[in-house]
């Protein structure tokens, strides 16, 4: 039980690390500090910082997807459920502002590095456009759905990226409004 426990630790060190400072440019020891234990106990845990890396891909699609369920199961409004998706920029504004977004910057960074794990990183968003596209498929957008999915998915991207530039709350709050407006015209008349 307390392998675990050390394990899922330094799972949550290593994302909040990859997060704030970067994979590359996050070491063992920078994760074995901020969990305290020696490097020995943490090769027990992990050999490569690859296998550390797989674990937080793990960690945050299965995140994710407790996330998207939790919108699935918590309302029938399909509104709202897009609504919470694109609200996520302001529930996270200061986090985003700080360090852009969690998954963005990875996939972004795996791909720099051609890193064997970028594909398995790229689910995460993966799992956000097809979650998306079911949302506007249930909408009526049965022909634009993926379209209109990838157009909500890149603009909560570009939104986060600028967030992370100019540290300007109400250019986010006016995104907001604006993808919002957005998503009720998108919707087919036959729909509504």
């Amino acid at each position: 039980m307390a392998g675990n426990s050390t394990r899922g630790q330094i799972v949550e060190a290593a994302d909040e690390l990859f997060y704030s400072h970067g994979f590359g440019q996050t070491s063992f020891a920078d994760i074995a500090a901020a969990v305290q234990i020696s490097r020995g106990n943490f090769y027990y845990h992990f050999r490569t910082k690859d296998e550390i890396l797989d674990a937080v891909i793990d960690k945050r699609l299965a995140d994710r997807e407790t996330l998207l369920a939790k919108w699935d199961e918590t309302s029938d409004d399909v509104l709202r459920r897009i609504e919470c998706f694109v609200k996520i920029v302001v529930v996270n504004q200061a986090k985003i502002m700080a360090f852009g977004c969690p998954v963005g910057t990875l996939t972004a960074e795996l791909a720099k590095l051609d890193h064997p794990s970028r594909e398995r990183a790229n689910s995460i968003m993966a799992l956000f456009r097809d979650w998306l596209t079911r949302q506007f498929e249930e909408l009526g957008c049965k022909e634009n759905a993926a379209e209109n999915a990838l157009h909500v998915l890149g603009w909560s991207q570009g939104v986060a990226t600028l967030a992370q530039a100019f540290k300007d709350e109400a250019f986010v709050q006016r995104e907001v409004a604006q993808i919002l407006a957005w998503v009720d015209e998108a919707i087919p008349e036959s729909a509504g």
